[in-house]
């Protein structure tokens, strides 16, 4: 069985920068971070966390928790840090979550209407501009 040679890397971690920024119990403001791509698990233990199970919309707090994996200069990245972010912060980190983990498709199959070649054009999920 030939196994054709992959000629891109996956790309599993974004960075990010927040509109607002985090405010830590000292003062200090956090707004660089990194956020990974969600596994499995990420978005299935969530669901039997109690907090999840009365609040469905304490779900986002639960997976961003989990797969942000830098917040400036936060040592630990967990849920009562995402219930401290501004509100849009939170929407921010949402969009982001699910631009990178949407349906899985990171490039687009276009055919061009002039010459009907196809290629594949790459999605940058980055949010930057």
């Amino acid at each position: 069985m030939n196994i054709p040679e992959q000629t891109a890397m996956l790309q599993t971690e974004y960075e990010f920068t927040l509109p607002a920024g985090y405010v830590d119990k000292e003062g200090t403001l956090h707004k660089e971070g990194i956020m990974r791509l969600a596994t499995a698990a990420d978005e299935i233990i969530p669901l039997k966390d109690p907090r999840v199970q009365s609040n469905p919309a304490y779900l986002i707090v639960i997976l961003l928790s989990r797969v942000i994996t830098r917040l400036g200069s936060v040592e630990a990245i967990n849920p009562k840090v995402i219930e401290g972010l501004f509100a849009s912060d939170l929407s921010y980190l949402q969009d982001l979550y699910n631009r990178i983990n949407g349906n899985g498709t990171r490039s687009l199959q276009i055919t061009c209407p002039h010459c009907e070649k196809d290629f594949s054009v790459e999605l940058d999920l980055s949010g930057e501009s």
